[in-house]
């Protein structure tokens, strides 16, 4: 009898369980961009010397024992005006040095406009790096309901993604 009741509580008991599916497919296609980096260079100046006496003449008026240099009051384009330096002998007869240096900055460039994916760029004193961009050509990305991707290959610069995800759970 006891296993007539035990068969009879294992059959009447109900089974839940609950079923999930998930599908998810992706695809993705990419074409690089052309792209510029242009550092511009600065304008710098530097004098040094023994047994020299500098001075700077503006207009009529002459400074003795004056520098002169970068007059970033007064701006072309970006480039700051030169204040030459003059200098003459502190000792006559004597030994002397003098070392002066200049390197005039670009100027501020115009806007750069991409033509057909390629930029013209200014031509700068400081680094110039350039990347150019892909070409589409033939790419194209194929992605099925059963999860089959085919990707057709394009240009330099392109890439193709497929995925596909399937996700079952049992509770």
């Amino acid at each position: 009898m006891k296993k007539l009741l035990t068969l009879l509580f294992l059959a009447s008991s109900p089974a839940f369980a609950d079923i999930k599916q998930e599908f998810v497919t992706s695809a993705q296609i990419t074409v690089d961009m052309p792209y510029s980096v242009t550092n511009k260079i600065g304008t710098t100046y530097s004098l040094s010397g023994n047994n020299i006496t500098p001075s700077v003449t503006i207009g009529d008026s002459t400074t003795s024992g004056k520098i002169g240099g970068i007059n970033i009051g007064s701006l072309t384009n970006g480039v700051p005006a030169m204040i030459q330096t003059d200098t003459s002998l502190t000792t006559s007869g004597s030994a002397f040095s003098k070392t002066e240096s200049v390197t005039m900055g670009d100027v501020t460039p115009s806007a750069v406009t991409p033509s057909s994916g390629i930029a013209a760029l200014p031509h700068l004193g400081g680094q110039t790096t350039v990347g150019s961009g892909g070409t589409a050509g033939n790419l194209a990305l194929t992605s099925l309901s059963s999860g089959i991707h085919s990707c057709t290959a394009g240009g330099s610069g392109t890439s193709c993604i497929g995925s596909t995800k399937v996700t079952i759970t049992i509770d």
